[in-house]
């Protein structure tokens, strides 16, 4: 099978068979090792290669890797998904987790840690994860269910895992101010987390340190940094597109991100006020991305004018 029919399927079977859930934009779908649950998300393994695939619960595709020395996985969803995928983890027996990675802070991507945490050596995720977490986690209540990373890094974290190298990296403020890529070196695999929503309004996180300008050149980055043939996982996807995908889908995120500034800084400088920029209701060029329900687009826009507007403050 080429790459590109490996991408086509892979789309094609999530289209398919998995749900969209409009909150949090989770996916879940049917595979050989699903777990559905009648009272709770449906689950499922996706295999890709050398060992490493992803699962789709509710939140934030989880990575993860297993090879016959080691077991890693990316990202832990909430506590009803993580102990599902930990309790299904594919050829993992008893073994334990040799380490956790969290790609950022977010709920949906940490809410799991604590289920992990009992089965693993070490949490790890870039150094300005444990304060955004904390921070979040007080603002929303939740500081009695957090569990935070015990390894941090400024930049780059690389480690072997049996046959695979795993490498952890800080490109800069994006999504937030602590996204890292995850790439399963010997796999060709990276998985972005939230530096990547295919075809869906993103979050864009201010409070947390994102950067509209800087998410643009991050991506820009990590196209130039990884082979071009790299397979990437995505922490959110448009159920029509998915969340597996190739270099060219950074490339649309990246022409969003940049539409998205235009078009407001065009709006500001016609003297719009910031309310009346905010009720555009799809952005022009990208019908892919709308939603009704929840529709980010307001969000975003709001974010884009406080982004263009505060060095004017």
């Amino acid at each position: 099978m080429t790459r590109r029919d490996f991408l086509l399927r892979s789309s094609i079977a999530l289209s398919a068979g998995l749900l969209g859930r409009p909150r949090l934009w989770a996916q879940a779908g049917a595979a050989a090792s699903a777990a559905p649950s009648s009272t709770g998300p449906v689950t499922a393994f996706y295999p890709l290669r050398r060992g490493v695939g992803y699962f789709v619960g509710r939140g934030g595709t989880i990575g993860w890797l297993v090879n016959p020395d080691a077991a890693v996985v990316v990202d832990t969803q909430f506590p009803d998904t993580a102990a599902a995928c930990l309790a299904g983890l594919p050829d993992r027996g008893d073994r334990q987790i040799d380490a956790v990675i969290n790609t950022h802070h977010h709920g949906d991507h940490t809410g799991g840690n604590g289920i992990f945490k009992a089965a693993a050596r070490t949490v790890v995720a870039h150094q300005n994860v444990p304060k955004l977490q904390f921070a979040a986690a007080e603002r929303n209540g939740t500081i009695d269910r957090q569990v935070y990373a015990d390894t941090t890094f400024p930049e780059v974290w690389r480690r072997d895992f049996g046959s695979e190298i795993v490498t952890a990296q800080y490109f800069g403020p994006a999504h937030t101010s602590g996204d890292v890529a995850v790439h399963f070196e010997k796999a060709g695999i990276v998985h972005l987390g939230d530096l990547m929503f295919n075809r869906i309004y993103p979050v864009i996180d201010r409070v947390g340190g994102a950067s509209i300008r800087g998410w643009i050149e991050r991506l820009g980055e990590i196209a130039d940094t990884y082979p071009r043939d790299t397979i990437y996982l995505f922490g959110h996807g448009n159920p029509k597109f998915g969340v597996v995908g190739a270099v060219d889908d950074l490339f649309v995120l990246r022409d969003y991100l940049s539409g998205l500034l235009d078009y407001t800084q065009k709006q500001i400088s016609a003297g719009e006020s910031k309310e009346k920029i905010m009720t555009l209701e799809n952005l022009p060029g990208f019908d892919d991305f709308h939603a009704p329900l929840p529709n980010r687009l307001s969000g975003n826009l709001a974010v884009a004018y406080d982004e263009l507007t505060e060095a004017a403050r």
